[in-house]
């Protein structure tokens, strides 16, 4: 049995794999969907991603944060609203190699996570 070559959504980041459709135009392919085509990452989804990274930056090695102190710091004033879309913007900084995503005290994949997650800087 072969597999499938997979990416990570550039919108949700979370990974899919090749499908047969998109035989033609693989190496073109950055969404999962057409809905995260038409949902692209805003300015605020990109100050979501550096509000992470400095509260990642700001905590000893081992240590996590809550994504939703990322979300209350980049957006105060509507910050429940925002909770997914700072999910989503921890499993693009996931796809890129510098978080990631624990619970329970281990590392899972950010695409089968559900319930309360935590973030940390990778280990190297």
């Amino acid at each position: 049995m072969t597999t499938r070559p997979v990416k990570h959504c550039a919108s949700c980041g979370r990974s899919f794999a090749w499908r047969r459709k998109w035989a033609a135009c693989w190496e073109r392919v950055r969404h999962c969907s057409q809905s995260c085509a038409r949902r692209r990452p805003s300015e605020r989804d990109l100050v979501l991603e550096r509000v992470i990274m400095e509260l990642v930056a700001q905590r000893a090695a081992p240590a996590t944060i809550c994504p939703s102190e990322a979300t209350r710091l980049a957006c105060p004033n509507d910050w429940p609203a925002w909770l997914e879309r700072t999910r989503a913007a921890a499993r693009r900084l996931v796809a890129r190699g510098v978080l990631e995503i624990v619970q329970g005290g281990r590392v899972v994949d950010p695409s089968q996570a559900r319930g309360a997650i935590r973030l940390r800087a990778r280990r190297r």
